[in-house]
């Protein structure tokens, strides 16, 4: 019997003995060892088993953890006098005996082992009836800051010593949010995740939370519970970024240097350090009390700054909070000297400059901090070369470097160029640089011509665009291959349309006269023309151009006869390829420049389509046009002038067909080996294409298809693939063995829709290898073996009658050997 049985039997055993009733055959047997479960707190004197022992035993001895509880009678009758108690003792070991007459054993002992089984019959009780803890601000949602605790005598393997944990009341509770929480079966308390976000110490300082804890699991309505409750303090957050850094670069104090600390508010983080961008090394570190340091001495010039992140985690590596932004700033030192902008530096000084004015500025840098005393710079001239005419004739700002004219206006002829030495400096540091001032000649003196009049010059009007036409030369006193001695021609007056041109040789300030646009007799035949020379450089106040810096020319224009002008080289035009024999499809103009009539012609007219008016210049058409023979049709149109030289010029005309709808639809090529097997085991197909010369539109070709003849239905079928496809089918297989031409309508989409029939020719063959068969026999073209016998009989005849000619021709000129061979010759092909 298992142990479950052996339950269900005592306890109904139990149940059948307070009534009066026995159960001795289900709960009797021998003596030998066993185990019995009894519930704990059940009444008196409650029978547990009957032991049978052999004839010799008369007795029953009880032995071990009896607790005066557990007896047997004589007869081995096994009860509990007293109530059981788990809690007291939760198994009692017992040894069972059977005795003779004398007290001798007979059988045993033998173990009894007695389970007491556990109801409900204790109360969870907490360990304390209040409870005090503390949490950080913003601390991690569900890590706990503190736990209560439950103890329960019954079984914790048993529902009845299984606790439930439950939060049943926060105070305060703000917008009836809870900021705490509670692991039911461990009783740990930590923040949600408002809490984590909320709880603020200068708001609420403190909250009561009322804890209970229920046995049973707290599914039962008989389970046991307790209560007690819970003060928090809030704290505030130490888990807060600290203030700037500041670092002095270079720093010469023993590394590692302590910079600034963060703290977790708990102990036992683990922290570290992230930068927010690479560096090749990154110089700082933190310990794990979570005090940061510099590790290396820092410059501020190779970095000013630096940004980097702190970051606490718990001992699984899972961040704790977010990451705390450490920022270090390098304090600057002056630890750079000033540095030259260029190994020297060039000013330059016009000879007629005023004193005290700007002649340029020296500039210097230092790599220490700016808007520091590190990184002020102070200018001062230490030397002057050359002296003349005096020393001290320049002066430079002392904090921006600029230099001014100190004493006298300068002179190029005496001393084109000085050289300064400036001593630049900060606070602690010196350094020399070079500054090159030249003395520039200044625009005082003004082109002058070297006549004023260039006299007269005729040309044709046709002279050619670029040729020169006058060479003019003006001088200038100013130094040479400066702007204030370069001459720039141009012409102020007598040329308003641009025809000519000056080129300035820079080297020798030649100018060269050039036409620039054609000439034209017609439009203007005489040009009065004004030259002005000038320098690109502004002349001094007190100087101005006059009329040494003018020169005078005429050009007159002769007249050339020149071929008529066309208004344009390219006439273009479109009409439909249908239009009406002699429409205006386009015209030409053009004009003669010396005002003669012009005759029009037209030239490359290959197809004979068109005629222009020559007087006019009108084109008409005169044929068919035929867009798909020529869709672009290209022909020359001439203008000759009438009278003079007949000079004569061409133009392009191009004229450019559209499409009509002219053409019916044909098939794309011809079908000539299209058959069927024969005899058709089955009903076939074949496909075939069709295509019209017509333009093709954007959509492409779209055709219809259908059978040519009604009566052909009944045998064949035509079907639509594609706009420009089709099949061909048959409906049955009963064909005979011969070609049959079918006619097909094809009619295309155009307007009006044209339609084409076209007639397909397909053979019923015998096949051989999926290839139609025909034997010579039946192929037309190959005579029958009647015919064949007749023309043998009739080659015969031929050949007997020339063999008898030929040799009455031997006998007749015999000894002739050179006939004879003739003769042989002639008769081999009749014999082949």
């Amino acid at each position: 019997m298992t142990m479950q049985a052996q339950l269900h039997c005592l306890c109904l055993f139990t149940l059948y003995l307070t009534t009066g009733y026995g159960q001795e055959e289900k709960f009797s047997g021998p003596l030998k060892p066993m185990t019995f479960s009894i519930f704990e707190g059940q009444g008196t004197n409650q029978i547990i088993f009957q032991f049978k022992a052999s004839p010799l035993a008369v007795t029953f001895k009880l032995t071990g953890e009896t607790d005066d509880i557990f007896q047997i009678q004589p007869d081995g009758l096994l009860y509990h006098s007293k109530a059981l108690d788990r809690e007291t003792r939760a198994v009692h070991k017992l040894q069972v005996s059977a005795l003779d007459a004398h007290g001798n054993t007979v059988e045993g002992p033998v173990p009894i082992t007695i389970e007491v089984k556990d109801i409900n019959d204790n109360r969870p009780v907490f360990l304390q009836s209040k409870y005090e803890g503390s949490v950080r601000q913003n601390s991690r949602p569900g890590k706990p800051f503190m736990y209560v605790n439950a103890t329960d005598l019954d079984d914790p393997a048993t529902p009845n010593g299984q606790l439930i944990y439950k939060i049943i009341m926060q105070l305060p509770k703000v917008n009836n949010v809870m900021y705490f929480q509670i692991n039911n079966k461990t009783g740990a308390i930590s923040l949600t995740l408002a809490g984590s976000q909320e709880l603020d110490p200068l708001k609420n300082p403190s909250y009561k939370l009322v804890v209970s804890v229920e046995d049973m699991g707290g599914q039962n309505e008989h389970s046991f519970s307790d209560t007690t409750s819970v003060d928090i303090m809030v704290k505030a957050n130490i888990w807060k970024a600290p203030e700037p850094v500041e670092i002095e670069e270079n720093s010469t104090n023993p590394y590692p240097i302590k910079i600034t600390q963060v703290r977790w508010n708990e102990p036992g983080a683990l922290y570290s350090l992230v930068e927010k961008e690479k560096l090749s090394k990154f110089p700082f570190l933190i310990d794990q009390e979570g005090d940061i340091y510099v590790t290396q001495p820092l410059d501020r010039e190779e970095k000013d700054a630096y940004v980097f992140y702190a970051v606490a985690t718990d001992e699984h590596r899972k961040p704790l909070a977010f990451p705390l932004q450490i920022q270090v700033k390098v304090k600057d030192i002056n630890d750079n000297p000033p540095t030259c902008s260029s190994t020297v530096t060039v000013l330059e000084v016009q000879e007629n400059e005023q004193i005290g004015n700007s002649i340029g500025t020296l500039i210097a840098h230092d790599m220490d901090e700016e808007n520091t005393i590190n990184s002020v710079l102070g200018y001062r001239i230490v030397d002057q070369t050359p002296k003349v005419p005096r020393d001290g004739l320049f002066l430079v700002q002392a904090y921006s470097g600029m230099f001014q004219l100190a004493l006298q206006s300068l002179r190029k002829r005496d001393t084109p160029q000085y050289n300064l030495t400036v001593e630049v400096s900060d606070k602690d540091f010196k350094t020399l640089c070079f500054v090159q001032i030249n003395i520039i000649d200044i625009n005082d003196q003004i082109p002058i011509f070297e006549k004023s009049d260039y006299g007269n010059l005729t040309l044709p009007e046709d002279t050619a665009i670029g040729t020169v036409i006058l060479t003019i030369q003006a001088t200038d006193a100013d130094e040479p291959h400066t702007g204030s001695s370069k001459i720039l021609y141009r012409i102020t007056q007598g040329d308003s349309e641009g025809h000519l041109e000056i080129e300035t040789d820079p080297e020798t300030n030649t100018g060269y006269v050039k036409v620039k646009k054609p000439l034209d007799f017609e439009a203007v035949d005489v040009y009065n023309i004004v030259f002005q020379a000038e320098n690109p450089e502004p002349l001094v106040l007190d100087v101005q151009y006059n009329a040494s810096s003018s020169a005078t020319f005429r050009l007159s224009v002769t007249d050339v006869n020149e071929a008529p002008q066309f208004s344009q080289q390219l006439y273009q035009a479109r009409v439909r390829e249908d239009v009406a024999k002699g429409t205006k499809v386009g015209n030409v103009t053009a004009k003669d420049p010396e005002g003669l009539d012009i005759s029009y012609s037209l030239r490359g007219d290959k197809r004979g389509w068109l005629k222009i008016d020559p007087v006019t210049g009108e084109i008409f058409s005169v044929a068919s046009l035929d867009r798909e023979a020529e869709s672009l049709y290209r022909v020359q149109v001439v203008a000759t002038e009438v009278g003079g030289s007949s000079l004569s010029s061409t133009a392009r005309f191009h004229l450019t067909l559209m499409d009509v709808n002219d053409n019916p639809p044909r098939l794309v090529k011809e079908y000539t080996g299209l058959f069927f097997c024969y005899p058709p085991k089955a009903p076939g197909s074949l496909i075939f294409e069709a295509t019209d010369d017509d333009q093709q539109s954007f959509r492409g070709r779209h055709f219809t298809f259908s059978l040519g003849r009604e009566s052909l239905q009944k045998d064949w079928e035509v079907s639509k693939i594609n706009g420009t496809h089709a099949r061909l089918s048959t409906k049955h297989t009963g064909f005979e063995e011969r070609v049959y031409h079918i006619p097909v309508r094809i009619n295309d989409s155009g307007r009006p829709p044209l339609e084409g029939t076209v007639s397909l020719p397909v053979t019923f063959c015998k096949c051989e290898e999926d290839r139609c068969f025909q034997p010579a026999g039946h192929m037309p073209g190959i005579p029958t073996v009647g015919m064949t016998v007749g023309v043998l009989l009739t080659t015969f005849l031929v050949i007997g009658i020339i063999l008898a000619v030929v040799f009455f021709q031997i006998k007749k000129n015999k000894g002739q050997h050179n006939v004879e061979s003739a003769q042989a010759s002639e008769v081999k092909p009749l014999r082949n």
